[in-house]
């Protein structure tokens, strides 16, 4: 599968070059940064400066400005040019002789001795670009002879050449590469490696040379490419051995070069563009009467005969992006993962990054989950990407924005699975799977809210199980987005488990007593009371204990939770465990509780006033039980007080508070409590008793006589004033009762005035009912011999009736035994009537 890897961009123009001599031909080129050289077939160097230009949107262009030609004054054509840049030298191949020149002025250089500096009878010649000489201002340069078969180790000075080594061939070579010691040749009929230090070699593969041309090209350290049979690119390094697959290109191949990770090859009509990743091809371009093909430091140059060209790669990242356009997924990881060794470590890690990203929604968008896994997890994706695909998981409060450029071309979930319901269904799948995985990783720092917010509402939609798990451990949802989702979908326990997460047990028992009371519908449990009623036992929030113990025991009316309780013997009473009590009312536990000598008295003081608040205000227990078990017990003479009026035992209750409490504010609190909700008589006798055990009870009571004036000069206007003052002691002064006494007149004098106005109000509506029959008796009673009698049914004889409310004639006879038969005398009205 194709994809655009390079452009081709004209750098040296057919007229800057030759102008209108037709016969010129380029025979090789030479570049060194900006510099380049062109030889041709009549014996010229050309110079020229070239220059990038980079327009707008980032595409290069080449401008060239010649600098010198110099004619090197032999009649053959410059058949090779290599730069040795640090001697400010060419070492060019004219008519089988290699000499220098002057990269700047393109003059030959004399030797130190005098003369040309040259070596004659070469075919052909490399210079070593992985040196073993430590020399920087020594070139090594290797040289086929033309007249015996070896090839000959130069080191090439700014003024003259040394012969170092010379080593012979089993054949002639014809082409050569040199990396390090290691020479790679093509003989006559194979390629070899030929270590000219030890002398070792090792043939590679057969060849024939006089078929096609051979190809020798170095593209590493101690690895070359070679043209081999079959139209095949084969590599191998410098033991022989290949390590990378071979390349199919086409058996007229004429040159080769790599721009890694690309192997670029020209033939008579095309250049083929190669990947040394997987050895697909890559790109065509069509490029007629090429026949050099040469790469310089990065820079891969050809050239016609008449002009010279660059082959411009493009970015890296657009070719992978382009590939995952593509959704070639695996070609452009490939094609990453192989460019590694041209990027800068940090630039690499970002974009490798990205392109997993990228490549993990492309997996993703066709449902390739677990190849979309991998990608996400190895490109550290940013979880909240993926989540944002699905509408409102993200909680409102999230910050989160997509990356921009995108990483996909998905709107949302609905976009990418068209309405095929399955899809969106396996997706969801995917997400609770990936989530639940990463949760717990350090790829959701900084997100967990939104994480976990969008996990709850993934498994309150699908009605997961993991949905408890999640919200009875440790989880960061969001309240304000969990609780309408959960409320949505009918997750009432859920959303106590999740309130009483954030520290809102109220809010969590008001859920969960209201599906117990069946206003709302929630399966989870079926033993949603039981589970109330363990969460109460551990509950150390006295108040939210207190609240929700009545309606407890309401809703289990057998009190068959309290005996459980009760007979578990074992039970041990802590300090986070006192709030039982006050659920289920257990003597044995209160008074465990009081002779707790490590609890503290504020935490004691408090129990039993909500022990005691219990046991006035709820119906919803046994007082003879609980008063046989405590009957006895003289630290609870509070609660057997209560217990006491709870069975109306009212003169027991206030003698215990009396006489034995010595508690008068409660003795009158108790005759309050006791007569609430009664009519003023009932209140009253609890008074009066109360008042006999200040005044009355044996033994006398010390300070009774003063809480009888208290309670007097309190509650005057219950008692019964004439009654109150036959039982009061002839010592007391007026002075001291004052306060009850003008309670008492008023409250006489307000129920005389109110039994007057009670009379007046009588009064006056007897005389409108006077008003009303006459007014009824001024109106004539019509009768005929046809009209009946509607007590007996018969016709009247005579016009004597009598007349019943709303003017209906009977009978006199009749009336008269209905009164005489009716235990109450009933109004009637008699009216003469004639017809």
């Amino acid at each position: 599968m194709s994809v655009k890897a390079f452009e081709l961009v004209p750098a040296v123009e057919r007229d800057l070059l030759m102008g209108d001599k037709a016969r010129i031909n380029i025979e090789c080129i030479e570049c060194c940064g900006k510099h380049l050289y062109v030889g041709t077939n009549d014996c010229f160097i050309h110079h020229f400066l070239l220059d990038e230009v980079a327009s707008p949107m980032g595409k290069l262009s080449y401008t060239a400005q010649k600098l010198l030609n110099k004619y090197l004054g032999l009649k053959k054509p410059v058949a090779e040019l290599r730069a040795a840049s640090a001697l400010e030298r060419l070492i060019v191949l004219c008519d089988g002789m290699v000499f220098l020149v002057d990269m700047v002025t393109l003059e030959s250089v004399p030797s130190a001795a005098g003369g040309g500096v040259k070596i004659r009878g070469v075919i052909a010649f490399c210079v070593n670009e992985n040196p073993v000489n430590g020399d920087p201002f020594c070139v090594e340069m290797a040289i086929l002879s033309s007249k015996r078969r070896t090839v000959q180790i130069y080191m090439v000075h700014k003024d003259r050449v040394q012969l170092v080594k010379e080593v012979s061939t089993p054949e002639q070579p014809c082409a050569l590469s040199l990396d390090g010691y290691f020479l790679c040749l093509a003989l006559t009929t194979q390629y070899m490696i030929l270590n000219y230090n030890t002398g070792a070699s090792q043939d590679l593969f057969p060849y024939n040379s006089e078929e096609r041309r051979p190809i020798v090209k170095r593209i590493s350290r101690e690895e070359f490419l070679l043209a081999a049979p079959g139209g095949l690119g084969m590599f191998a390094n410098a033991e022989g051995v290949s390590q990378r697959a071979p390349v199919s290109w086409s058996e007229s191949v004429i040159a080769a070069a790599v721009s890694f990770p690309y192997v670029v090859a020209l033939d008579e009509n095309f250049i083929t563009i190669h990947s040394m990743l997987d050895q697909q091809l890559k790109q065509t371009l069509s490029f007629r009467d090429g026949h050099i093909l040469q790469d310089f430091e990065g820079k891969v140059i050809l050239a016609s005969t008449k002009a010279v060209y660059v082959l411009v790669p493009l970015p890296l990242e657009r070719q992978i992006q382009d590939l995952l356009a593509s959704h070639r997924v695996e070609e452009a990881l490939i094609l990453m993962e192989g460019a590694q060794r041209n990027i800068p470590k940090d630039k690499f890690q970002v974009l490798h990054r990205r392109i997993l990203q990228r490549a993990g929604f492309i997996q993703f968008g066709k449902l390739q989950f677990q190849e979309a896994k991998e990608h996400f997890r190895k490109g550290e994706l940013d979880v909240r990407e993926l989540i944002s695909l699905y509408p409102l998981l993200l909680p409102a409060s999230s910050s989160f924005t997509r990356f921009h450029p995108p990483l996909h071309e998905f709107a949302d979930l609905n976009h990418l699975a068209q309405g095929d319901q399955e899809k969106v269904l396996q997706c969801k799948r995917f997400l609770i799977s990936y989530l639940k995985e990463v949760r717990s990783t350090e790829v959701v720092n900084g997100c967990r809210e939104d994480v976990d917010t969008a996990l709850l509402k993934l498994y309150a939609e699908q009605d997961h199980d993991s949905l408890l798990d999640l919200l009875a451990s440790e989880n960061a949802c969001v309240l304000a987005d969990s609780v309408p989702c959960l409320e949505k979908y009918h997750k009432y326990f859920a959303l106590g488990l999740l309130y009483h997460y954030n520290g809102q047990d109220s809010a969590a028992l008001q859920v969960w007593t209201r599906v117990v009371n069946g206003d709302l519908q929630d399966s989870t449990r079926s033993d949603l009371f039981d589970y109330i009623v363990d969460f109460l036992c551990c509950c150390s929030n006295l108040d939210l204990v207190w609240k929700y113990a009545d309606w407890a025991l309401q809703k289990d009316s057998t009190f068959s939770f309290l005996q459980r309780r009760s007979s578990e013997e074992s039970f041990s009473i802590g300090l986070k465990e006192k709030s039982f009590c006050l659920l289920f009312f257990s003597p044995r536990l209160v008074l465990s509780l009081l002779s707790d000598s490590s609890a503290d008295a504020e935490a004691l003081t408090k129990a039993r006033e909500r022990l005691q608040a219990f046991l006035r205000e709820s119906n919803m227990y046994r007082v003879q039980f609980l008063l046989g078990k405590i009957e006895d017990c003289e630290q609870l003479l509070l609660e057997r007080a209560t217990l006491h009026g709870k069975l109306e035992e009212h003169d027991r209750a206030l003698h215990i508070l009396v006489h034995k409490l010595r508690d008068f504010p409660s003795a009158e609190a108790f005759c309050v409590w006791a007569s609430s909700g009664r009519d003023p008589a009932y209140r009253q006798r609890l008074f009066h008793l109360l008042l006999e055990e200040y005044l009355g009870g044996e033994p006398r009571v010390g300070g009774g006589e003063m809480a009888a004036v208290d309670v007097l000069n309190r509650h005057g206007e219950v008692f019964d004033a004439v009654r109150v003052l036959r039982v009061l002691p002839e010592s007391w002064s007026l002075q001291l009762l004052r306060p009850f006494l003008n309670r008492a007149i008023r409250a006489s004098m307000h129920a005389r005035h109110t039994s007057q106005i009670a009379v007046g109000l009588a009064h006056s509506e007897n005389v409108q009912l006077l008003h009303d029959r006459l007014k009824e008796r001024k109106k004539p009673i019509f009768v005929s011999e046809k009209k009946g009698c509607h007590l007996c049914h018969n016709t009247f004889k005579e016009p004597d009736v009598v007349c019943l409310p709303g003017g209906v004639p009977v009978h006199t006879h009749c009336v008269a035994q209905r009164i005489k038969d009716s235990p109450t005398k009933r109004h009637l009205t008699n009216s003469s009537n004639h017809t």
